[in-house]
């Protein structure tokens, strides 16, 4: 791997809504110390890449408003290094961003895209598999995905088919589900055809860049334009006119259900989306009842499969309950099925701003 020419781009600029109540709008989830580690998600994050490439050469992509918590939680960060875009679209235009500031400084740049909330088991199998995807890319027009062996039928991930084998542990994605029904999910498990999305890519800058554009074709000509002069107020004018006119597009949609001929690694280093709170169930210990306390004192009678978060100090004395989710921060209090819980947080968050206003987002 070229060390002198791998970035990283972290996205942390979502809102992390389906965690509410503890991810909140004005300090979402990939700002919190979410286990009691002593790290954010963030942080821990940074820590991990940090490892792997210099920190000159790690971004930050988020929303203007979380600029700085940003400073503040990674003060070794550069400040041209923290993208903060003046409106929120989505990943596909925060790594088209990235891509253009990064390959106007090193045309042959490889970026490694990540998100902010994920758990990663196996570091070093994980610092092992970056060197492997980055390797298997370099030099070449290819953008690869990583992707890990499904070990439940989670409906909150993506599915991704292998299809023709290119080498050792990499194949052509040959179709992508995204969070499919449970039922779907539970067919790409024992098909053993699927593996998960991750939402690690790895892509040249410039190939990076090439995709991204050609979905958003009118921004193209303007960008080329305002490349010929690289001034940071140049750009930052440049990103306030512009960014808005770009569409809501993930970087999944971009590369996995718009763009042919992507590759997906296998890789096997424990991962986890820590997303919403059935996945952190998924993913966390489990008490010998089957309950998840995440940084939690509570006192568990009859009670399985729930997950348990309450601020530092609070005690739960919880009886009878089964599969729910008890969490609590600030002024709310969510008590709800843990299996419904991705709607029911979205019904119950839109219930709350008609009713409410912002005061309880």
């Amino acid at each position: 791997m070229k060390e002198q020419n791998t970035y990283c781009l972290i996205f942390a600029g979502g809102k992390g809504r389906r965690l509410w109540p503890c991810s909140r709008e004005e300090y979402p989830k990939q700002f919190i110390d979410f286990f009691g580690v002593g790290r954010t998600q963030l942080q821990q994050t940074y820590d991990r890449f940090r490892k792997l490439l210099p920190g000159s050469h790690i971004f930050v992509s988020t929303g203007e408003p979380y600029v700085d918590i940003v400073r503040t939680q990674l003060p070794d960060i550069a400040e041209e290094s923290i993208l903060a875009e003046p409106v929120p679209r989505n990943t596909a235009p925060a790594a088209m961003w990235a891509a253009w500031r990064i390959s106007l400084v090193d045309p042959e740049a490889t970026i490694i895209l990540t998100p902010s909330d994920q758990t990663v088991q196996d570091e070093e199998a994980f610092l092992r598999n970056m060197r492997e995807g980055v390797e298997f890319i370099e030099g070449s027009a290819i953008q690869l995905v990583m992707g890990v062996r499904p070990t439940r039928p989670e409906p909150g991930y993506g599915y991704l088919q292998m299809g023709e084998m290119v080498e050792k542990d990499v194949y052509k994605v040959q179709t992508f589900a995204e969070k499919p029904e449970r039922e779907f999910a539970r067919m790409f498990l024992e098909s053993g055809e699927f593996l998960w999305n991750t939402g690690l890519f790895i892509s040249g800058a410039q190939q990076l860049l090439d995709t991204c554009e050609v979905l958003v074709p009118a921004v193209t000509k303007e960008r080329r334009k305002a490349a010929k002069t690289h001034l940071p107020e140049e750009e930052r004018a440049f990103i306030k006119e512009n960014y808005p006119l770009l569409p809501n597009m993930s970087l999944d949609y971009c590369l996995l259900e718009k763009t042919a001929g992507v590759t997906v690694m296998e890789c096997d280093f424990g991962w986890a989306d820590l997303g919403t709170w059935h996945s952190i169930y998924e993913a966390r210990q489990k008490s010998a009842d089957d309950n998840v306390l995440v940084d939690t004192e509570a006192l568990m009678e009859n009670s399985h499969g729930n997950v348990i978060k309450l601020p530092e100090g609070r005690m739960a004395i919880i009886n009878g309950l089964d599969g729910f989710i008890v969490a609590e921060q600030g002024n709310v209090l969510l008590i709800c099925k843990k299996e419904d819980s991705s709607a029911l947080i979205k019904k119950y968050l839109n219930e709350m701003q008609i009713r409410k206003g912002d005061k309880f987002v």
